[in-house]
């Protein structure tokens, strides 16, 4: 009789961690990669001796060592190799069982995958994991959506394995189809806006004060014990300044070439909130900011050309730390807020029926977002889950209220000694964008009107007119 619990495709970095997780929690677990070679090396790790681990060589020995109903975790590349480990999964598998899809997947494939295999009596997850390698190894954050019973089947493995804070484990349902998914590219969004935002005030405090790579680790530091920016990805930073390269022994960090990398999911993230309406600058300045990165040629030859202000910072250098901090910490509140709503939007729309509080907690532990303010925003959506954005919970609107000022002060500074700050600027524009009551696109309106009869509504009458602007003559359509 088959005796392995759970099995797992895609032993890369993630897939071999997620396995020695789950195997550590007591699930025997079987597992296979396309590469015998890479299965063979896997289980000679000394990290996998005394686990319960078995390996498989082919889709077909992977699924007959399986318990039934069948449970495989897939960890394989988003896109075509998703449908093609399924095709090769399937002539094996039987009724009921469950497979998941635990990569970065576009939210509508999982959809279409939950549906096909529904058809065929299968079963499907479509799982976000976020964490990076230690989260797998330790307890990730996880996103999983699609067929609900599934899910409940698979909740006490994931319940195990997952990171544990102090009010459960960071997993959840999080709705039908390709819910999981999405969630996690919003998520990754986030992540962007919280790397750019992070990024831009390093620069800030490198360039107009001139901070030493050891003040900066000091700052950062001192900054990840405050209950506003306590996070990983501070935490991170103020460790990745302490590196010496071994041969210069200069701060690796400044030997790094400055073009950044991207998957997609920041890209996904800025193309939906466009499809369903949903404002996200802060996003989406920091996937444009990964772009313009990727310019590197252009920008050096255009560095001695296109030449900048010459002013100096003449301030009190303690004090513009401190407004750097609020500053960030403003914007940090705008990223997540765009974050929220456009996943509030999506659940109406996409019919998810996403609990925002929920997943505000389950954010809290295992993921590269974690934080803790992310209390805040659970408690905020716990009070008023029709909250129509995090700006308007008491807290959060108070805190910008508070340090609104600093923010500016930091925004003209970084003006005045030509420093691009998109994300912290793309921050401050939404709120001051959000927080007025009237904006200029009636001329907007008013111009499409004119050159293209596109019609506008008034403020003083109701219905929908056109105006023949040259002879100034308005009609009702």
């Amino acid at each position: 009789m088959p005796q392995q619990h759970f099995g797992l495709i895609g032993l890369a970095v993630m897939g071999e961690n997620l396995a020695l997780n789950i195997a550590r929690n007591g699930f025997p677990i079987s597992v296979y990669n396309r590469t015998p070679e890479k299965t063979k090396a896997f289980m000679a790790d000394e990290r996998a001796q005394g686990l319960p681990l078995q390996a498989t060589f082919t889709p077909k020995e992977l699924v007959e060592s399986l318990e039934q109903p069948r449970r495989i975790l897939m960890m394989v590349k988003a896109g075509d190799p998703v449908d093609e480990m399924i095709a090769q999964l399937k002539p094996f598998l039987e009724q009921g069982d469950i497979l998941i899809d635990g990569g970065n997947s576009l939210f509508a494939d999982t959809k279409r995958r939950t549906e096909t295999l529904e058809e065929n009596g299968l079963r499907f997850i479509g799982m976000g994991v976020s964490g990076g390698e230690e989260g797998a190894l330790k307890g990730p954050s996880l996103m999983p959506g699609g067929t609900e019973a599934a899910y409940q089947e698979l909740a006490p493995i994931l319940n195990k394995i997952a990171a544990q804070v102090d009010d459960g484990p960071c997993v959840t349902y999080i709705g039908a189809g390709g819910a999981g998914h999405y969630v996690k590219m919003v998520h990754n969004g986030i992540e962007y806006g919280d790397m750019q935002l992070i990024a831009e005030a390093y620069d800030l405090l490198k360039t107009v004060l001139g901070l030493s790579h050891t003040e900066l680790h000091e700052v950062f530091q001192e900054w990840d014990t405050t209950d506003e920016l306590q996070s990983f990805l501070i935490k991170i930073t103020a460790n990745i300044f302490t590196y010496l390269d071994p041969e210069t022994q200069q701060p690796l960090v400044e030997l790094i070439l400055d073009q950044a990398g991207q998957k997609g999911t920041g890209r996904w993230t800025v193309m939906s909130a466009l499809e369903l309406g949903v404002p996200i600058p802060t996003i989406t300045a920091a996937v444009n900011a990964r772009i313009m990165s990727a310019f590197k040629a252009e920008r050096v030859e255009a560095a001695p050309i296109l030449t900048g202000p010459t002013a100096s910072f003449t301030g009190d250098r303690n004090h513009f730390i401190d407004q750097v901090r609020d500053a960030l910490y403003c914007s940090k509140i705008c990223s997540y807020a765009q974050g929220m709503a456009l996943m509030s939007t999506a659940s109406q729309q996409l019919e998810f029926n996403l609990n925002l509080s929920e997943i505000a907690r389950i954010w809290k532990g295992g993921c590269i977002i974690q934080a803790g303010f992310l209390n805040k925003i659970k408690a905020a959506f716990a009070d008023d889950p029709a909250l129509p954005n995090l700006l308007l919970a008491p807290e959060f609107k108070q805190t910008i209220l508070d340090r609104q000022e600093a923010w500016r002060e930091v925004m003209a500074t970084a003006a005045r000694m030509g420093i691009p700050v998109p994300a912290f600027s793309a921050s401050l524009d939404y709120f001051d964008s959000y927080r007025r009551d009237r904006l200029p696109q009636n001329l907007t309106q008013a111009q499409r009107d004119y050159f293209g009869a596109h019609t506008y509504q008034r403020i003083d009458k109701e219905g929908t007119f056109h105006t023949e602007w040259i002879e100034g003559e308005e009609t009702t359509p």
